[in-house]
Order: C-alpha cells, then sequence, then structure tokens
C-alpha cells in the first residue's frame, strides 16, 4: 500500500468513526433506558404526531410537487427559471429564517394570515401549521429528485403515446410516470425523512406544545432539560428511522435495475 493509499484509508476510518460512534453511542445509553420512558405519554404523543404529519406534508408535497417536477423537467420557459431559484430558497434559509418567514406570511399579523383570521382560521401553533412548516422546507428536495427521474425519461417515448392518441395527462400517468417512478419513490422518502427531522421552522411557526405541535425532534429538545432517558429515547428512535429510510434507499437502485 503507498502512502496516499494509507492516508485515504486512515481517513475513511476516521470519518465513519467520527461519525458512528456518537450514533451508537446513543443507541448504547438509549438501550438502558426504562421501558416506562418509551410508554410515557409524551414519548408516544410525540411518535404519533411525528408519523401523522410527516406522512401528511409528504402526501401534500407530491399532490403539488409532482406537476411542478414535470414542468421543470419538461419547459424552459422563464417560469421554469423562476421556479427552480423559489425552490432552492428553502434549502439555504436558515431554519429560524423560515420560521420567521411562515410567521410572517400565516401568522395572526401576517400578509395572508390577517385575511385569514378575520374569517376565523388561525394557523400558528396548531397541527396544521407543522404540517406546513414541514411541507416548506421538505417540497424542494421530493420536485429535485422527480425533476431528474422525468428529465431520464425519453421524449421517445412520450412522442409515441401522443401518436397513439393519448393525450398529455394520459401519456404522464401511463408513460413518463411509471418510467420515473424509481426518482418519484427516491423524491417521497426523502421528503418525508426531512419533514420527520425537521425542527427549526416548525419551533418558531408551531411552537411546542405535547400533544399538538411536539414532533420527535422537538420532543428530545424538550426532554434534553429535563430527562436523559427520554431525550435518549427519542433520539435512538430517529436514528432507527434513518437506519430503515438509508436501506430503503440501497433498494430503490437495485430494484430499477432489475427492472430494466
Amino acid at each position: 500500500m503507498n502512502a496516499f493509499a494509507l492516508i485515504r484509508t486512515l481517513a475513511g476510518i476516521a470519518v465513519a468513526g467520527f461519525i458512528l460512534l456518537p450514533v451508537a453511542s446513543v443507541l448504547i445509553s438509549a438501550g438502558g433506558a426504562s421501558p416506562e420512558v418509551l410508554l410515557s405519554y409524551e414519548v408516544v404523543a410525540a411518535v404519533k404526531l411525528s408519523l401523522l404529519t410527516a406522512t401528511l406534508s409528504t402526501l401534500l408535497i407530491v399532490i403539488i410537487g409532482t406537476p411542478v417536477a414535470y414542468h421543470l423537467a419538461r419547459s424552459d420557459s422563464a417560469l421554469r427559471r423562476f421556479l427552480e431559484v423559489a425552490l432552492n430558497l428553502p434549502m439555504v434559509l436558515p431554519p429560524a429564517v423560515a420560521g420567521i418567514a411562515l410567521l410572517a406570511a400565516f401568522g395572526r399579523e401576517g400578509i395572508l394570515g390577517r385575511y385569514l383570521a378575520s374569517i376565523g382560521i388561525a394557523l400558528p401553533f396548531t397541527t396544521t401549521a407543522v404540517v406546513i412548516a414541514q411541507t416548506f422546507v421538505a417540497l424542494p428536495l421530493y420536485v429535485r429528485s422527480a425533476r431528474a427521474g422525468f428529465a431520464s425519461v425519453s421524449r421517445t417515448f412520450e412522442g409515441a403515446s401522443y401518436t397513439l392518441g393519448a393525450s398529455e395527462f394520459t401519456t404522464f400517468l401511463r408513460v413518463s410516470l411509471p418510467l420515473a417512478k424509481s426518482a418519484v419513490l427516491a423524491g417521497v422518502i426523502m421528503s418525508w425523512a426531512r419533514a420527520m427531522g425537521e425542527f427549526g421552522a416548525t419551533i418558531m411557526f408551531a411552537g411546542n406544545f405535547v400533544g399538538r405541535t411536539q414532533t420527535m425532534p422537538l420532543a428530545v429538545y424538550s426532554a434534553l432539560q429535563v430527562s436523559m432517558d427520554k431525550a435518549l429515547v427519542l433520539a435512538a428512535l430517529l436514528i432507527l428511522i434513518s437506519f430503515i429510510i438509508l436501506f430503503t434507499f440501497e433498494i430503490i437502485p437495485k430494484r430499477r435495475y432489475a427492472d430494466a
């Protein structure tokens, strides 16, 4: 082994250890937690709320993000360039700024929120606010992945569908979407994972109320101030979810190549 190969190997070991040691420490420490901690109201409520809101926000992301992703993959208009810039913003904004932005738009005194409040609709510090915050930060991940999938679909196949008399919508459903399904599914998983881990925008826009807006990341933050055991259990659950997501990511490409 030459010197550079040795450096690369040692660097790889160091990076792996730097990442895996803290993660393993959480799992090991959480293993000694009392079962009562896992079944406590705060932990159960946070897990249920996170699963519910992440799923709802991901569903909303798929509904509104799929047409946008297809448009970005097929259009060269000025709208496409504007959408690309807009979609990149949530990815570079600090989480606290994202939360403030949502309050400025949808808060009771916000630009749109004041009109919603006048008809009895209050969004901040509600479960709906959690879904909105998660959607705001996770939407770009889905659109970027789905767009790449649609862009990889040959227009020859779509053209053949049009030649056979299919409409643009029918072609999208029966040709474009099935051929881009791996990238679309990857986007769904990434956006769901991002929604599950969202913290900054959620605590700013939705608050931190047990059973109503306290998701798992917020519960970890709160538990750390009163009970290390609860914080470790919640952190371990999030880590296990992350492992499942990574495992799923490993399966998707293999299934795509197997289908091909």
